[in-house]
């Protein structure tokens, strides 16, 4: 056996030895680091279920103060939301009113309307018909003359020395004497020529127009223009606006004609200017028939003015003498003063007052 054999073992063994006491070495360090890292596992614990515990209770109040302000939005919301709800409750509530107020309106209108549709047809039998039709445009005619002229000035089918019938006569004075005005206006071709359906209906109706025109003032100017008994002119009166603005926009031809019969087409509202003319007219000629007249009284006024004047210069003449008469009555009575004071005195047997070189003594 030799040394090594020996030597190796024991090597062996201590180098075992030492390997299991740093071992154990090993294990009691980590043995002490574990418990001391489990010491601080725990404190680390404890602290985070300090901090949890902390956390809930901080998220319990804010979930707390969530709710609570949740609940009082939600109450301003409610509120807001039912103030809103009853605000619109009455605005619809009014607007429901307007609208009823309004369909109230439009069911007058539409009763107005129903009633106006009425007139019209009825206003359209009476064109239809000729002798309606004529009846129509005297009062049409009536009307708008009554209104614009005084009772005296005017008269409603007045025969002429002829023996023609005029609708009115207007009392103008010479010149330029009573003018006629014939109401009696042909309207049947102007009615053909509204119902016309295309351009050669409108332009026959329109030469029917022409023509009835013409014709109804060829017997105006026959019939009603007198010479030493009318004016030189007479007035064709158009019961509608619209026919008079047709025929001078579509004929003025025929206007041109009716003047050179001295015919003129009037319209209700162009009467109602030509009568303002009449009425100033009237009023001229009245103030000249009574400008003599006034001249007249105006020289009479200066004659009443003068003998006032004169008469009150001899007035006045009159109070200077009763002015003078005054005065010498007022020297009397002074005179008269003096004599009593003197006759006074001589009683009182005052003699230097008697021999007063102020008083006079011849009385004067």
């Amino acid at each position: 056996m030799t040394a090594y054999t020996i030597i190796i073992p024991l090597l062996a063994g201590l180098l075992g030895i030492v390997i299991g006491l740093l071992i154990r070495k090993l294990a009691y360090q980590n043995s002490n680091n574990i418990e001391k890292q489990i010491t601080e596992i725990g404190q680390q614990h404890a602290e985070l279920t300090g901090r949890l515990k902390s956390f809930t209770q901080a998220q319990e109040d804010a979930r707390g103060q969530l709710n609570r302000n949740l609940a009082a939005r939600l109450d301003n919301v409610s509120k807001t939301v039912t103030d809103n709800l009853k605000e619109s409750g009455e605005k619809t509530t009014k607007t429901l009113g307007n609208i009823g107020e309004r369909l109230s309106t439009i069911d007058k209108a539409q009763e107005q309307i129903a009633a106006l549709s009425g007139q019209v047809v009825e206003l359209q039998q009476i064109l239809d018909n000729k002798q309606a039709r004529g009846a129509f445009g005297e009062t049409q005619l009536a009307d708008i003359v009554k209104d614009g002229l005084p009772e005296s000035a005017y008269d409603f089918q007045f025969t002429l020395s002829n023996g023609k019938r005029a609708d009115c006569i207007i009392r103008l004075p010479k010149p330029p004497g009573p003018i006629v005005i014939d109401s009696k206006f042909p309207l049947e071709a102007y009615q053909s020529f509204r119902k016309s359906k295309n351009e050669k209906e409108a332009q026959v109706a329109l030469k029917q127009m022409q023509n009835d025109t013409l014709k109804h003032a060829q017997d105006i100017a026959s019939r009603y223009i007198l010479q030493d008994e009318t004016a030189e002119a007479a007035l064709m009166f158009l019961p509608s606006e619209s026919i008079f603005s047709e025929i001078h926009l579509r004929l003025p031809q025929v206007i041109e004609k009716c003047r050179s019969l001295r015919v003129y087409p009037v319209s209700p509202n162009t009467m109602s200017l030509t009568l303002n003319t009449v009425r100033a007219i009237m009023r001229d000629v009245q103030m000249r028939e009574q400008a003599s007249l006034i001249q007249k009284e105006v020289e009479t006024l200066l004659v009443d003015i003068n003998r006032l004047m004169n008469r009150v210069g001899k007035l006045r003449s009159h109070f200077d003498q009763a002015s003078k008469d005054i005065d010498l009555i007022e020297k009397s009575s002074n005179k008269i003063g003096n004599r009593s004071e003197r006759i006074s005195d001589l009683e009182l047997g005052n003699q230097e007052k008697v021999k007063d070189p102020n008083v006079l003594p011849n009385g004067n």
